[in-house]
């Protein structure tokens, strides 16, 4: 699970511009992956990856259910916009290469297309976290 949270991690950085990996890469359990994506909300990440047939949560496990930012993740020192935007990745025994690709695909295409609706992204922007 490990080899694949990290492959899914790699993409992810590699192909998506304005992300944080949240918390350390080390001390954390093999099937999870939490990640930050600037300028948009993680709930419409959740609604779209779901019409994908993707399931997500937002922000961390103690937050899930709760509209307020996860106060674990401000804690780790991320502002409340970052915090909005992240999403909870967690991997089974059962997952396999083929779906993290489909996955991180559609992840792409839906970050893509709500940065483009969202009024605060400017591609310059110099502002913006670069991971």
């Amino acid at each position: 699970m490990a080899k694949l949270r990290d492959y899914m991690r790699d993409r992810i950085v590699k192909e998506i511009p304005y992300v944080k990996i949240n918390g350390s890469m080390s001390k954390r359990l093999p099937n999870n992956l939490n990640v930050s994506f600037q300028y948009v909300e993680g709930e419409s990440i959740l609604l779209s990856l779901d019409l994908d047939g993707i399931a997500a949560s937002s922000g961390s496990a103690c937050s899930s259910g709760s509209l307020e930012p996860s106060h674990v993740l401000l804690a780790m020192g991320l502002t409340a916009e970052l915090a909005h935007g992240s999403i909870r990745f967690s991997l089974c025994k059962d997952t396999t290469k083929r779906e993290i690709d489909y996955t991180v695909d559609c992840l792409k295409t839906v970050i893509e297309k709500l940065r483009y609706m969202s009024p605060l992204f400017k591609p310059d922007d110099k502002g913006a976290i670069n991971v």
